[in-house]
């Protein structure tokens, strides 16, 4: 009975035991950081009040160790980028270094190939000029009879050939024929002061350098028939052509003042001119209005506009100029044979038409279209009722290299030397009675001596 009494005293306290364990128990759950559910069960102690300090070492133990592996990282990481800077350096350095001699190379390369071209260049003017110097000698040379090679001709013919018997009168007329001369080719050149074609132009001589912009390019002329005392053919006559109200008229005593830059008088013209293609003519300038196919013939004596016309259909203001621009739709001329207007219309398809004027009522007397467009052409004059085409206005040595007879209705090509010594030829014409080109070269005013001859030595 009493170890049943025993038994039942332990298990009250046992169970009072639990009764107080379970008061003091609690369970909690919550995420982790890795975002994992997670129990915790906490039971109090019964002895402890409070934890001594000694359990606390192993935590912190725990966080030492992580801290210095924290900072482990960090070092290496340092380490890392510090490295993967310098060699992103050295790979930059390296690269534009690369580049540069690359560049380098390139560049000298490109100057060896512009002193080759440069040597080209000169090699290729040089022969230029030595064909063009042949040329003049060839043409200037008379043409020879030649013998035919092979050896006697009795040789390889039969002995009754009636060609080789001395006495057949046909053998001797044909001979007679072959080697007779005509009596014109004997007459020397310089002696030649008709009318006839183009032979030869001469070198620029220079009389003159614009000193500001506005002699770019302009006219410069003398009369060649003129009117009156209070100016003679001595007279220089200049207009500088670049502005937009171009009225200026300069008169020159003579060439010595000329070339000084003295002028006598600055007439002012009634109506602005329109490019440089003006021309003197009896006592007269005759230009064309500004933006319009209006002529207007100016009297230099009364300084008064003596009378004006349309050129019928004639394009203007860039509509059929030369090559080198400059609104020079309309060139006038004048020659031996009259005044001339040199132009072209949407009939003529751009080629140029030539027409000869009235001198006092600028009316057109009579017209020829011709088969050269006037846009391929750097400048065109009159020669003895000849019209005569410039290929270029800027390469030193070029050519005349067209003719059109308004005698005959014919044109056909020719190639006259002719050079342009500035560069920038904008404005040519004839003075016929000093058979004399004047031009206008780039600033520089100019002449050109001409040697005309019969018209059948200008044939090939």
């Amino acid at each position: 009975m009493w170890l049943q009494v025993f038994l039942l005293c332990i298990s009250c306290f046992t169970l009072s035991t639990l009764s107080q364990t379970q008061d003091r128990a609690s369970l909690h759950r919550s995420n982790d950081r890795a975002g994992r559910c997670q129990y915790t069960f906490t039971v109090a102690s019964p002895e402890e009040s409070s934890c001594s300090g000694n359990n606390m070492k192993p935590e912190v133990d725990g966080v030492l160790s992580r801290l210095t592996l924290l900072e482990a990282l960090v070092s290496r990481l340092i380490a890392g980028e510090d490295g993967g800077a310098g060699t992103g350096v050295g790979a930059t350095e390296e690269g534009l270094q690369e580049a540069f001699t690359q560049v380098t190379g390139e560049r000298n390369q490109l100057q060896q190939d512009k002193e080759l071209l440069n040597r080209q260049v000169q090699e290729l003017q040089r022969r230029l000029e030595e064909l063009s110097a042949e040329a003049e000698s060839l043409r200037h040379k008379p043409c020879q009879q030649t013998h035919i090679s092979g050896g006697n001709p009795r040789e390889n013919r039969p002995a009754s050939d009636p060609a080789f018997d001395i006495g057949n009168g046909a053998y001797q007329e044909m001979k007679a024929e072959v080697t007779e001369v005509p009596a014109s080719h004997l007459i020397p050149e310089g002696n030649f002061t008709g009318c006839g074609e183009l032979q030869s132009v001469g070198d620029p001589v220079m009389h003159r350098k614009a000193d500001s912009i506005t002699g770019k390019y302009g006219v410069w002329l003398q009369d060649p028939e003129p009117q009156g005392d209070l100016y003679t053919n001595k007279t220089a006559w200049r207009i500088d052509a670049v502005g937009k109200d171009v009225r200026q008229l300069f008169a020159y005593e003579d060439m010595d003042q000329f070339s000084r830059g003295f002028p006598m008088k600055v007439l002012v013209l009634p109506e602005p001119v329109e490019s440089t293609g003006a021309t003197m003519y009896r006592g007269s300038l005759y230009y064309q209005r500004r933006r319009s196919r209006t002529l207007i013939r100016y009297d230099l004596a009364s300084e008064k506009l003596a009378s004006r016309s349309d050129l019928p259909h004639a394009g203007f203001h860039g509509q059929y100029p030369y090559s080198w621009g400059g609104y020079t739709d309309i060139d006038l001329a004048a020659d031996e044979q009259g005044l001339w207007a040199i132009y072209s219309t949407s009939k003529a398809k751009g080629a140029i038409v030539i027409s000869q004027l009235d001198p006092e009522s600028l009316e057109v007397k009579r017209s020829w279209e011709t088969n050269i467009r006037k846009n391929t052409v750097a400048n065109a004059f009159m020669v003895c009722g000849r019209l005569y085409t410039v290929a270029s206005y800027t390469a030193a040595n070029t050519t005349i290299n067209y003719v059109f007879d308004t005698a005959t209705g014919e044109g056909r090509a020719v190639a006259v030397p002719f050079k342009n010594k500035y560069r920038y030829n904008s404005m040519v014409d004839y003075n016929h009675a000093q058979r004399k080109l004047h031009a206008w070269d780039n600033f520089h005013m100019v002449t050109y001596d001409i040697r005309l001859g019969r018209a059948n030595q200008g044939r090939r």
